[in-house]
C-alpha cells in the first residue's frame, strides 16, 4: 500500500466537548472530516446569582451519546479507526473520589463565584505587590481560584477529594480508567508550571496561591503523548472500540490554532466563538503583559497567546435574541439560520455602519478596568437594526486588531496573514470585514471544525503517522477560500480605528467610573 492509500485508509476518532455543543467525527490523515455528529450541550445551571455548574455525568453522557450517534451513522468508518483524541473547553473543573464518582457539580468556565483572597495571600506580600501595582491584578486570580472556594465553602467536600479535574481528565479517566490529563489542558488557576509543562515545584509562588494538595492533581503527559486505552466499560458505554489508544491533544483553542493551519507567530488564528480570540503559535514563551502567561499549546513545548473579546460571537446571539425576531420567524420557515438572514441585511451596508463605532465590553477583558461597559457611538435618525448588527461585527474585529497590535509587539513578528476559524468564519460578511480592518488576507481555512482537526493532528503525529508536527499541521491542513483586502474600505477603518475607536475606552472610563458609583 503506498503511502498516499495508506494515508487515506486511517481514520482518527476525534471528539470537541465545547461550551454550546458536542462534537464527534471521524477525521482523515488528510484533515477531512468524513462524518460528524453534533449535539447540543443544555445550558450551565446558576443555583446562585454568577454561578455555572453542570453534571459532570451529563457531560460524560453527552459524549457517549455523540459518539453512538456517529457509529451508527458510518458504522464502516468506525472499522477503520487507529486512534481516539479528545479536545475540551478550558477550565471546567471536576471534583471526584477516589473512586471516580462526582463530589459535586462541574464548575463551568462561565463561574464567577469569588474565594477570600486574604486566606491565601500571606500578610507581608501585600505592600510589595500594592507598591508595584500588582495587588489587584494577583487579588484576583486568587480569588478566582475554584477550589480555594470549595475549600473556604465545601470543607467536607475538598476533603474528600481524590481528585482535583479539568474535563478533560474527566474524560481521560473515563475512557482509561486512568487519572490523566495532557499538559496542554491545564489552564486555569492550579499551581502549573507553564513554562515546564508540568505541576508546580512545592516552593513556587503559585502553590500558595493555588493551595491545592499535589496528590490530588492527576498525572501529565504531554500533547501526542499516549494518555491510555479505551477500556471494556468505557467501550461498553461508548462504543468506542475496547484498546483502542488515547492520544493527549490539548484545549479546545490550542486544537483550533494548529487545526487552522497557523504554526508560527506570523500567522495569527481569528476565532469567533463565545469567546472571540486573536491568536499566535510559538516556540517561544512570550507573556504579552506581566502576569498574562501565554496558554500551553496543542504541540509540546510550545505556547500561544491570546487576547480575548470575552463575549464576542456571544454578542452575535444577543442581537439575534434581543432584536432579530423577524430574522427567527423567516429562518424557521425558510430552513436556514437566522445568521444567514442577518448576513444578508448587511452585506449592501457601507464601512463603519455610517459612523456607528462599538467597543465591545460588555464583558470587559481583564486587562480592562470592571467598571468597563460596552459602548456605541454615532447615532443618528438614519441608522437602523443592520447599522447595529454590523456596528457589533466591526467592534468586535477592532478589539481583535488591538490586540493583534500589542502580539505583533510582544512578539517582535509582523501578523502577515490571518487563519479565520469557528461559527462566524462562515459569514463572507464577517470574512470580509476581518480582511479590511487588519488590511491583510483572511483565509477561510478548508473546513471550520478546525479543533477537531486539530486534536486529529495531535493523534496522528502520536499514532506515527507524521515524523512531527510541522509535516502534519501541513500535510492535514491547508486554506481555503481567500478574503483580501479592499483598499478602500481598509482605508476608512484604518481611520476609524487610530482615530476614534483606540480613544474611546480611555475618555469613557472615568464616565464608567460614574455610572459604578452612582448605581453601585
Amino acid at each position: 500500500m503506498s503511502q498516499a492509500e495508506s494515508k487515506n485508509s486511517e481514520v482518527i476518532l476525534a471528539i470537541d466537548a465545547g461550551t454550546q455543543s458536542m462534537r464527534a467525527a471521524f477525521v482523515d490523515l488528510s484533515g477531512h472530516i468524513l462524518d460528524i455528529v453534533k449535539i447540543p450541550i443544555q445550558p450551565c445551571s446558576a443555583p446562585q446569582p454568577g454561578w455555572a455548574e453542570q453534571r459532570p455525568e451529563y457531560y460524560w453522557e453527552t459524549f457517549c451519546g455523540a459518539c453512538r450517534a456517529l457509529f451508527a451513522k458510518s458504522p464502516e468508518l468506525k472499522q477503520r479507526v487507529q486512534g481516539v483524541a479528545v479536545t475540551t473547553q478550558r477550565s471546567t473543573l471536576v471534583d471526584v473520589d477516589k473512586n471516580g464518582m462526582p463530589l459535586r457539580p462541574a464548575i463551568v468556565w462561565l463561574d464567577e463565584r469569588k474565594a477570600q483572597a486574604g486566606k491565601t495571600i500571606p500578610g507581608m506580600l501585600r505592600p510589595l505587590l500594592k507598591l508595584l501595582k500588582y495587588d489587584e491584578l494577583v487579588e484576583g486570580v486568587v480569588r478566582d481560584c475554584e477550589a480555594s472556594w470549595i475549600r473556604q465553602n465545601q470543607p467536607d467536600i475538598w476533603e474528600r477529594t481524590h481528585k482535583h479535574l479539568f474535563l478533560s481528565g474527566w474524560f481521560a479517566y473515563r475512557l482509561t480508567g486512568e487519572f490523566i490529563d495532557s499538559s496542554g489542558n491545564i489552564i486555569g488557576y492550579v499551581p502549573f508550571n507553564i513554562k515546564k509543562a508540568q505541576w508546580a515545584h512545592r516552593f513556587d509562588p503559585s502553590c500558595r496561591l493555588f493551595p491545592i494538595e499535589r496528590e490530588k492533581l492527576p498525572a501529565l503527559v504531554k500533547p501526542a503523548g499516549l494518555l491510555g486505552n479505551i477500556t471494556a466499560q468505557a467501550c461498553g458505554e461508548t462504543g468506542i472500540p475496547q484498546g483502542l489508544p488515547v492520544i493527549a491533544a490539548a484545549n479546545d483553542k490550542a486544537c483550533e490554532i494548529i487545526g487552522a493551519g497557523c504554526a508560527a507567530p506570523d500567522t495569527a488564528c481569528v476565532s469567533f466563538g463565545t469567546i472571540s480570540t486573536i491568536n499566535t503559535q510559538n516556540s517561544k514563551y512570550v507573556e504579552l503583559k506581566p502576569f498574562w502567561p501565554p496558554y500551553p499549546s496543542a504541540v509540546p513545548d510550545s505556547w500561544y497567546t491570546e487576547v480575548a473579546v470575552l463575549r464576542g460571537a456571544w454578542m452575535i446571539t444577543w442581537f439575534k435574541e434581543e432584536f432579530g425576531l423577524q430574522e427567527q420567524l423567516e429562518a424557521a420557515d425558510k430552513g436556514v439560520t437566522p445568521e444567514e438572514l442577518l448576513d444578508r441585511l448587511i452585506e449592501d451596508l457601507p464601512p463603519a455602519s455610517m459612523g456607528l463605532v462599538l467597543q465591545p465590553y460588555w464583558t470587559p477583558a481583564p486587562d480592562k478596568a470592571k467598571c468597563a461597559r460596552g459602548s456605541i457611538i454615532g447615532f443618528c435618525d438614519t441608522h437602523k437594526r443592520a447599522h447595529v448588527y454590523r456596528a457589533i461585527l466591526e467592534g468586535i474585529v477592532f478589539a481583535l486588531k488591538e490586540g493583534a497590535q500589542l502580539t505583533e509587539k510582544k512578539n517582535k513578528t509582523p501578523i502577515s496573514s490571518l487563519r479565520v476559524s469557528g461559527g462566524g468564519s462562515q459569514s463572507d460578511s464577517v470574512m470580509q470585514i476581518c480582511a479590511d480592518i487588519f488590511a491583510l488576507p483572511a483565509q477561510r481555512p478548508h473546513t471550520h471544525e478546525t479543533s477537531l482537526v486539530g486534536a486529529a493532528i495531535d493523534a496522528a503525529v502520536g499514532l506515527k503517522y507524521f515524523p512531527d508536527f510541522p509535516q502534519a499541521i501541513k500535510g492535514m491542513t491547508r486554506a481555503g477560500k481567500v478574503f483580501e483586502p479592499m483598499p478602500g474600505n481598509a482605508g476608512i477603518y484604518k481611520e476609524l480605528f487610530e482615530r476614534v475607536y483606540l480613544k474611546m475606552y480611555k475618555r469613557l472610563l472615568p464616565l464608567f467610573r460614574e455610572i459604578q458609583d452612582i448605581t453601585g
